[in-house]
C-alpha cells in the first residue's frame, strides 16, 4: 500500500510518551527541528547553555541538513550548544563507519559551534567510555543539581528496535553496575560489528527530552512489534527490543514517525 494514496493518516501506534505523526518523511523531520529549536532556545534563557545529543546513522542525517540549510534554523544558538554523540562505534573519524564524520561535515564545520563545545568520542581508546562519562560529568556539573543532564537527544530505531548502541541482549544493555553507568563499551556476539561506545538507557532516560526518529516502510513491522510489546506493560521485553528500555524519568519521551512507517499491510 502506498501511504501517499490513503486520504486517511494511519493509526498512530500506542507508544510511552508523545506521538508525532506526520505524512512525509520531510514533515516528521521539519516537526523534529522546530522542536529541537522550542528547546535549544528555552535551555539558553534558562541555563545559559544546551546539551544536544546526536545519534549517527542514515534516518538523521536529513534533519541535520535541514538544521544548517532551511532559514527558519539559523538562530539555533549555536555558541551555547554543547555537542553530543550517543555512540560510536570503535572506529577512526576517517572510516566511513564513523558516527561523528558526517555529523562533523554536516553540522561541526558550518554551525560555528565552538570546537571546545564538541564532544566527539574517542571511541578507539582502551577507556573510550570511562573518558566520556568524565567528561560528561565534568562539564555537565556547572549546572545546578538537577538540571545536570542532557536537554535533547536525538535516537534512531534499528530493525531489530536497537536504539544508540544498545542492542538486543548485549552487555550494555544488561549492565548493572551501582552506580549506573552512563557510557559503556558494548561488545560480544549480540552486537553488530564492530564493537562500539554508547550512552547507556540510564544516562539517556535521565535526559530533559528523547526524540525517536522512525520512518519509512522498512520501520513498519518493528514498530508494529514494539507497539504490541509495550502494551504487555513487561519490563523484561526491553532485553528483546531495547527501544523499549527508553523512557525519560523526568522528562519527554516523542516519537517522529512518517504514514510509512505506521503502515504495515
Amino acid at each position: 500500500m502506498n501511504p501517499y494514496d490513503v486520504d486517511h493518516p494511519p493509526a498512530a501506534p500506542r507508544l510511552p510518551g508523545t506521538v508525532c505523526l506526520r505524512r512525509h518523511a520531510d514533515d516528521t523531520i521539519d516537526a523534529l527541528a522546530l522542536d529541537l529549536l522550542t528547546q535549544a532556545e528555552a535551555c539558553v534563557r534558562a541555563f545559559g547553555d544546551f546539551h544536544l545529543a546526536l545519534s549517527g546513522g542514515s534516518t538523521p542525517l536529513p534533519l541535520y541538513r535541514r538544521l544548517m540549510l532551511d532559514p527558519r534554523f539559523r538562530h539555533l544558538p549555536w555558541t551555547r550548544t554543547h555537542l553530543w554523540i550517543v555512540d560510536e562505534r570503535r572506529v577512526s573519524f576517517d572510516d566511513p563507519a564513523s558516527n561523528f564524520a558526517p555529523i562533523r561535515d554536516i553540522l561541526v564545520d558550518h554551525s560555528g559551534i565552538p570546537e571546545a563545545q564538541v564532544h566527539p568520542m574517542e571511541a578507539t581508546e582502551p577507556d573510550a567510555d570511562i573518558r566520556y562519562e568524565q567528561t560528561l560529568r565534568s562539564v555537565l556539573e556547572w549546572r545546578e543539581r538537577g538540571q545536570d543532564r542532557l536537554d535533547f537527544v536525538v535516537l534512531g530505531m534499528g530493525a531489530d528496535a536497537h536504539t544508540a548502541s544498545l542492542f538486543p541482549r548485549s552487555i550494555a544493555l544488561r549492565d548493572r553496575t551501582d552506580p549506573p553507568r552512563l557510557v559503556l563499551i558494548n561488545d560480544g556476539p549480540e552486537v553488530t560489528p564492530p564493537p562500539r561506545v554508547t550512552m547507556t538507557a540510564h544516562l539517556l532516560n535521565a535526559s530533559r527530552c528523547v526524540a525517536v526518529l522512525v520512518t519509512g516502510a522498512a520501520k513498519a513491522k518493528t514498530l508494529a512489534r514494539v507497539s504490541a510489546a509495550w502494551r504487555l506493560e513487561d519490563p523484561a521485553l526491553a532485553d528483546e527490543l531495547p527501544i523499549l528500555s527508553i523512557n525519560p524519568k523526568a522528562g519527554e519521551l516523542r516519537w517522529y514517525m512518517d504514514w510509512q512507517a505506521c503502515i504495515t499491510e
